[in-house]
């Protein structure tokens, strides 16, 4: 005897929702399904009543290719969905194509008005994250320019002087501690004294903050809020890798902003196309800007640094002494200011005339050089090994374990991305493999991780272990 399909609206949707529950992530289920009803079905049509206007976006957006697939299974004929906000009538988002109108829909052709925040709301919400949280010391002022960073500081005077109209996005990319952070306090310092609406965050903070508007129900608050900004900075992009949901809030923010021709700056520490974990729609909105890099500092413009900064602390050293400390950190600007300042509290708390001796006697022997320029093939495997608590040796042996071929994969997938190993070298260094097993590796996990959020996470921790900075 055949199965019963379902006819009613939420009977349809509940046994729509037990299938999605099993071929989506856990937390994507919980966030953009969880609550959602089915309203009414006819004609091939269901409507389904879900919270926010942002769930009903994403749902369109990302989502609706798996909605049409298992609503045609429940259903057994070609189904579409209408999302709605809480209020039958009101119609936000539709997924599938050529919908025609239901009952819930209006008879016009007006826009559908959508609950916003108040003015008092987003006021209140943008003096706590307007640009008093900028660094005072970090100018334009006191910005060492130089061969390696005139490009990134051309650009972020261009952005500041003229913000939307030149360099918009500005992406600017470095290792740690070579000013990319100041450049953007430098800018927001410069169009606060314009009068104009700027935001300075953290890609943490933005994070954080999107998580809670979701909890509370505040999205709306949060999208109004960042889109009321004349400049948007943005430190740290690439922690976004790995977060989906922040993506999405972040991608529509930015084309809000962008669209409205207002200033979008933000910071990485690697190039915008090594951003690969990143949604492909974000990194091409990226690079359709300006992306300038900033290169460690040669010894004359490290030189030039510390005594703009030494004058600036009222701090007089031996030229000898200005040129050992400037020889001995060589890729981090703020590291080779650390000495400084260090060898300037020492001086006045020994209060006693400052020698080279002394100062080779209190800075570490120590290089400085905390960030690789190239991450080394044997540091890929430790680190999959130590992660997956799974031996070096049998990674590159012969197992079929499940999480031994998972952590041979996937340090395939990071040999791949992160080092300069052609196909045939990883191989052989992953016992003595054929480059076509690489690349079946590599596509592997680069299939997996869009899809699931707990390999994903895993990737960037092993990732992440390799670039720490500290």
């Amino acid at each position: 005897m055949a199965s019963v399909k379902p006819r009613k609206a939420s009977e349809i949707w509940q046994a729509s929702l037990g299938k999605i529950e099993l071929v989506i992530p856990r937390p994507s289920y919980e966030t953009w399904m969880r609550g959602s009803e089915g309203i009414s079905f006819a004609k091939g049509e269901l409507v389904v009543s879900v919270k926010d206007v942002f769930t009903a976006e994403y749902l369109q957006e990302r989502l609706s290719r798996i909605i049409e697939t298992v609503l045609r299974d429940v259903v057994g004929e070609d189904t579409h969905a209408t999302f709605i906000v809480e209020n039958p009538s009101s119609v936000i988002a539709t997924a599938g194509k050529n919908n025609p109108p239901t009952q819930s829909q209006p008879s016009d052709d007006k826009p559908i008005p959508v609950e916003r925040s108040t003015l008092s709301q987003v006021e209140q919400r943008y003096k706590k994250l307007s640009c008093s949280s900028l660094n005072p010391s970090y100018s334009f002022d006191n910005f060492v320019v130089g061969d390696s960073n005139q490009l990134a500081h051309a650009g972020a005077k261009a952005a500041a002087e003229m913000p939307g109209q030149t360099f918009n996005p500005l992406v600017l990319y470095s290792g740690v501690g070579l000013g990319k952070t100041h450049l953007l306090h430098s800018i927001g310092h410069e169009v606060r004294r314009k009068g104009m609406r700027c935001i300075y965050t953290t890609c943490e903070e933005f994070t954080n903050q999107y998580v809670s508007a979701i909890q509370n129900g505040e999205t709306a608050l949060f999208r109004d809020t960042y889109r009321s900004a004349d400049v948007l900075l943005i430190d740290d992009i690439q922690f976004l890798i790995g977060k989906e949901q922040t993506q999405e809030g972040f991608f529509h923010t930015f084309n809000a902003l962008h669209m409205a021709n207002k200033q979008i700056v933000i910071t990485s520490d690697r190039p915008v196309k090594a951003l690969r974990v990143l949604e492909s729609r974000m990194t091409s909105r990226l690079s359709g800007g300006l992306v300038a890099d900033i290169q460690p500092p040669p010894l004359e413009t490290r030189l030039a640094i510390l005594q703009s900064k030494a004058k600036r602390i009222h701090c007089e050293l031996p030229r000898e002494i200005v040129e050992f400390l400037a020889q001995r950190i060589q890729s981090n600007i703020r590291e080779l200011e650390g000495n400084l300042n260090r060898v300037a509290a020492w001086s006045q708390f020994r209060n006693e005339a400052v020698t080279l001796e002394s100062v080779k006697g209190l800075i570490s022997e120590s290089t400085g050089n905390t960030y690789p320029d190239r991450i080394s093939d044997q540091a890929v495997v430790s680190a999959v090994s130590e992660h997956f608590q799974i031996p070096a040796d049998q990674i590159r042996g012969k197992s079929r374990r499940k999480m031994t071929v998972l952590s041979r994969q996937v340090a395939m997938y990071l040999l791949r991305e992160e080092t300069d190993l052609s196909l045939s070298a990883i191989g052989k260094l992953i016992g003595n493999r054929d480059h076509s097993t690489v690349i079946h590796g590599h596509e592997r996990i680069s299939a997996r991780i869009d899809l699931d959020d707990e390999l994903r996470r895993e990737v960037l921790q092993i990732r992440h272990s390799l670039m720490r900075e500290d």
